[in-house]
């Protein structure tokens, strides 16, 4: 990647970004000194995960709150990733078609990408996607994820703050923290708030988090929205800027960013060395050993301590 294509997306060219992204998600052209080199203009926005159960309305408030955050004069990126579809391998955008009012808004740019079936929805090309947004200038990048399971704990070690979006069907508190959500939230929406069993659901929901929170912890807040009719939106928006200044004054905000940061060397080191052994050689010689075993006879973590054994694999 030349220096040129560095001075468009540091210019904000929207075409070149476009370009940029598409050659990440198939790993076309970019190798590590291309994000070597965007790195220092890439650490001063803020990135925020907006997760949550399939349909609680995710990405009404996102697009709702992109509103607040282009009169406040700041520049968004979200990054919306989906549930890979089956037939093209494609990102089903869903809503996401009601984003195209900001189509010709220099201060927005979004993203469709494919999870390609990782559980937490966030891949790993989705933050180094966030580079480059950042990168380009923008200052909030919103990742908004498809909200599986408890694979969303990847979405929060990848973003500054974390934003969980509930329903009154969510369920009941047990249920909340088997999904693991209490821990990974910094800050709660209970939407389409006009549904019966929203109070009751923002009540329990706050009960919970003063009981399991340390004396030292910031308690996430609580907000109740109807994003598809713009309904607490105003108050959510103020709130997330509060717990925001909040997180910057007590250094909860830097740490946050370190430990994003920490994460990201421990996956890069990861890969590296997952792709450094296994070799085309080594996993169609593993291929070859698996289809060769022709019984069930034998414990599985047999045949495993087997092929490590084997010299050839």
């Amino acid at each position: 990647m030349n220096s040129k294509t560095i001075d468009l997306i540091r210019s904000n060219d929207h075409l070149t970004l476009s370009r940029v992204i598409s050659k990440i998600e198939s790993n076309i052209n970019l190798d590590n000194d291309f994000f070597k080199d965007i790195y220092a203009l890439s650490n001063d926005s803020l990135r925020i995960g907006v997760t949550g159960p399939p349909g609680a309305g995710k990405s009404t408030l996102t697009n709702q709150i992109i509103k607040y955050f282009i009169d406040d004069n700041k520049s968004v990126g979200v990054i919306a990733v989906d549930p890979t579809s089956p037939f093209t391998g494609g990102a089903l955008l869903g809503d996401r078609v009601r984003m195209n009012q900001y189509l010709f808004n220099d201060d927005v740019f979004i993203r469709s990408m494919g999870s390609h079936g990782d559980l937490g929805g966030l891949t790993k090309k989705a933050q180094e996607v966030g580079d480059v947004l950042a990168a380009s200038g923008k200052d909030i990048i919103i990742y908004e994820t498809v909200g599986v399971g408890q694979g969303e704990l990847e979405v929060s070690k990848a973003v500054d703050l974390t934003v969980v979006v509930l329903v009154p069907e969510s369920g009941d508190e047990v249920q909340l923290m088997k999904a693991g959500l209490i821990e990974i939230a910094d800050i709660f929406v209970i939407n389409k708030s006009d549904r019966d069993g929203s109070e009751r659901l923002a009540q329990s929901l706050a009960s919970i988090l003063h009981s399991f929170s340390k004396k030292e912890d910031l308690v996430p807040p609580v907000y109740s929205t109807s994003a598809n009719k713009g309904d607490g939106i105003k108050n959510f928006y103020n709130g997330l800027n509060e717990l925001l200044d909040l997180m910057r004054n007590n250094g909860l905000l830097e740490t946050k960013k370190l430990e994003r940061h920490r994460y990201r060397i421990l996956q890069l080191v990861q890969e590296r060395l997952l792709s450094d052994f296994w070799t085309k050689k080594k996993i169609d010689q593993l291929k070859l050993s698996i289809n060769n075993i022709n019984s069930i006879n034998v414990s599985h973590y047999e045949v495993m301590k087997k092929l490590f054994e084997d010299k050839s694999v």
